[in-house]
């Protein structure tokens, strides 16, 4: 894997400060950008689902979805 010098050694200076080896250091944060980018696959599967189930229109739903919103403070 290649770092560029100003990222390596601003790890270095990260994983000495909170007594952490590279890898573990490096580990953490690759980990932490996965579940932080975990968000955008889950919205892509919920449109595919909402495209294949299409506009479905429950007048149940709406009339219970608008009597909620109205007594709701924005």
């Amino acid at each position: 894997m290649s770092v560029p010098d100003d990222v390596f050694r601003g790890a270095e200076r990260l994983a000495r400060r909170s007594r952490k080896s590279r890898s573990q250091l490096y580990s953490e944060a690759i980990k932490e950008y996965v579940a932080r980018h975990a968000s955008d696959e889950v919205t892509e599967a919920l449109n595919r689902v909402c495209d294949q189930v299409g506009d479905q229109s429950d007048p149940f739903l709406a009339a219970a979805a608008r009597r909620i919103l109205e007594r709701s403070q924005w």
